[in-house]
């Protein structure tokens, strides 16, 4: 047994911190399920920023979602010390015993001394404050001997003495019944029923990560003429729907557009019931992952063996260039990433046959 390992009989309420992005926050799922099985006593909250919280609300082993909103700052000082304040007030109100904080970001630090949790445990980092805030600490693998993001998220549990089972790491998102229902009525007006269409995601909030236009466009064609039926997503932003709208006008095809009508757990609802997914390294891969539905995904220059599909039936396509994966901006900083644009249509929609087939 772990030397320092944590006696959970001790423990009644744990805060998970998780201050990321949509799909970061969505590969934390595992850890509530694992927490709670190896203490089945104990109440588990999360602390998330506001947008991102979707993506745990509904977790059937989450007591409470807390979140921070971004927009916090540009409110004012005294209105942002005022929602800082009221947050601190509502985490020290639930005496939180362990914080498990998965990032590094100084928050979680400050929160951990503030909270006065008696265990705390945090990725290992330099720095005087940052040592004194936390009681164990686990090492981060570099990019020679990289794992899966869901893995490095397990390993802060695994410090403090628990081992997780296999069957606990799946990703979980709640739809919630109000959302499926909204996407069975929607679906129903396009004649579309459960396993019948492809669900489409070819933007991603970093313009890096994504595949050509006319590329996807011409993938499209293809589906199109082999008879299968399309439903187009996209997120609500001015770039996204630019880049959607030239993809639907070279691709010139019969396609159920959604793009900026859905929420989170709408898209999740959506992809649920979708034949397979096919986009690049995004938050909705990672909805479609913690759905089951099976995944086609286009990696460039992030990180496949960290951020790839998790624990689904999937394909991954990646080029075999030796720079990659780099993780900058596009070759040169120029936002077009080779690695990724010189992927071939052919090779995409053989992998859709694969995990169709």
């Amino acid at each position: 047994m772990l030397k320092d390992a944590i006696d959970f009989s001790s423990i009644q309420r744990v805060l998970v911190i998780k201050l990321r992005h949509h799909g970061d926050v969505l590969l934390t799922s595992p850890v509530f399920t694992v927490l709670q099985q190896h203490a089945p006593h104990i109440e588990i909250d999360a602390l998330v920023y506001a947008d991102t919280a979707e993506m745990l609300t509904g977790h059937p082993h989450i007591s409470r979602v807390h979140a921070i909103d971004r927009k916090w700052k540009h409110r004012g000082v005294l209105r942002q010390a005022a929602a800082e304040w009221r947050l601190l007030t509502e985490l020290r109100a639930r005496h939180y015993d362990l914080v498990v904080h998965l990032t590094e970001h100084p928050r979680g630090a400050w929160l951990t001394r503030l909270l006065g949790a008696r265990y705390a445990v945090a990725r290992s980092r330099a720095g005087r404050f940052w040592r004194k805030a936390f009681t164990h600490f686990y090492p981060i693998h570099g990019r020679g001997n990289a794992r899966h993001t869901v893995e490095s998220n397990l390993d802060a549990l695994r410090r403090i003495g628990i081992q997780p089972a296999q069957r606990d790491r799946r990703l979980i998102l709640e739809a919630g019944q109000p959302a499926r229902e909204k996407m069975q009525a929607l679906l129903s007006r396009h004649g579309l029923t459960r396993g019948e269409f492809i669900h489409l995601h070819p933007a991603s909030r970093w313009q890096f990560k994504c595949w050509e236009t006319r590329k996807m466009a011409e993938l499209m064609q293809q589906l199109h003429s082999a008879g299968h039926k399309l439903v187009l997503t996209g997120a609500p932003s001015a770039d996204e729907q630019a880049m959607l709208a030239e993809i639907l006008r070279l691709a010139n095809v019969p396609v159920v557009n959604l793009a900026g009508q859905l929420s989170l757990k709408e898209l999740a609802a959506l992809t649920e019931q979708a034949r397979c997914f096919v986009g690049v390294d995004s938050a909705p891969m990672h909805i479609a992952a913690a759905m089951q539905t099976p995944v086609v995904a286009l990696f460039g220059p992030s990180g496949d063996i960290e951020w790839g599909p998790w624990m689904v039936k999937h394909r991954l396509l990646v080029s075999d260039h030796s720079c990659r994966p780099c993780g900058q901006d596009g070759c040169g900083g120029g936002k077009v990433s080779e690695c990724l644009t010189t992927i071939p249509v052919e090779r995409v929609r053989a992998a859709i046959r694969d995990v169709l087939g």
